[in-house]
């Protein structure tokens, strides 16, 4: 390591207190000896904690009946979320809606996502009013288990686009190591065999056997996993599920108009998709400190920032691509369902 590194040292420890989860990035977080002493296995269980008890204080947000189904699943599945007929509306407004679109190509796979941004909800205002409505709202906090806004998106899967290796989001894997909340609400019906998304039931749960296997996992995961495993998102082969308690992985091959609310510190995947295929949902997602023991105070969830928080994201990678990165790329004005580009590998 490069003496000035140790510089960041400040830097390094200070993110102890956040959300930061990459073991390649952080030689604290990723530190061998430091995990065999329990360092990653105790910033889980006060994350768990932390999130047991902001749920307490926002369970009036949601029914008795969708809390037992949270406790025991990890996700809450509602088929026929709106009526019929208003479905049909929503659904031919953001299929019909054309805007900005940005494209990640993952192996065989693009994931195209529509900012759900103030120019976006005023053409669509059926979207508009289910995201900003009281079910919707009290869900994504409950299971995020903060009082914020989500960052929400129309995303479309197109599968097999091309001829390059597998999907990697076809992996199980916990998305980071504390309670994160994703939303997926099915506009196109979606079959077992055409890319559903996929969850272990239960798997939420910081159970004994799931602290050891991230204990374990915490000590390799810097230099002897793979690298979205080093980056903080720990894969699991379905085969060593039954060694922790876990069921078999449930595939959502639901009719349109399902709605699916998950904590995705649970293991989750993107099922295989046998053929070409396209899945158009509504998606939001959550996510904060794991270690604030508050539920709200989030500035970013003030009107007028919140909505349009992800092409800041969006603006802030192309600006710093160096650094930071970019995967999205500027798709031009699109809809949902657009096919594929050809030069999709590219």
């Amino acid at each position: 390591m490069n003496p000035l590194r140790y510089l960041l040292f400040p830097w390094w420890l200070a993110e102890l207190a956040t959300g930061a989860k990459a073991f390649s990035d952080n030689p604290l977080i990723g530190s061998p000896t430091l995990n065999r002493w329990g360092l990653h296995v105790g910033r889980v269980r006060l994350a768990a904690a932390l999130a047991r008890s902001r749920r307490g204080r926002l369970s009036a947000l949601v029914s008795a009946e969708e809390r037992a189904a949270f406790e025991r699943d990890g996700f809450v599945m509602k088929r026929d979320f709106l009526p019929p007929e208003e479905f049909a509306r929503l659904r031919a407004e953001a299929l019909a809606y054309r805007g900005p679109a940005r494209e990640m190509v993952q192996g065989d796979t693009i994931t195209r996502r529509m900012a759900l941004d103030p120019t976006a909800l005023e053409a669509m205002p059926r979207v508009r009013a289910l995201v900003h409505g009281a079910k919707w709202r009290g869900l994504m906090r409950y299971v995020g288990s903060f009082d914020s806004e989500p960052i929400g998106y129309i995303q479309t899967i197109l599968s097999h686009v091309n001829d390059r290796e597998p999907d990697p989001q076809t992996a199980l894997h916990a998305d980071t190591f504390h309670a994160t909340v994703k939303a997926f609400y099915f506009l196109t019906d979606v079959a077992e065999d055409e890319g559903p998304f996929v969850y272990v039931p239960g798997s939420h749960r910081m159970t004994p056997r799931r602290l050891g296997w991230e204990k374990e996992r915490s000590i390799r995961a810097r230099d002897g996993l793979d690298r979205l495993s080093s980056r903080g998102s720990l894969r699991i082969g379905q085969e060593e599920l039954a060694g922790l308690g876990l069921p078999a992985p449930k595939a959502f091959a639901v009719p349109a108009n399902t709605l699916v609310v998950a904590d995705t510190s649970g293991f989750h995947a993107r099922g295989p998709s046998v053929r070409p295929s396209i899945r158009v949902e509504i998606w939001t997602y959550g996510r904060r400190n794991p270690f604030l023991p508050w539920t709200g105070l989030d500035l970013l969830s003030l009107p007028g920032i919140a909505e349009r928080r992800a092409n800041w994201m969006w603006a802030a990678r192309d600006r710093f691509r160096a650094w930071l990165g970019q995967p999205w790329r500027d798709a031009g004005l699109k809809s949902p369902a657009t096919p594929a580009t050809q030069d999709a590998g590219g």
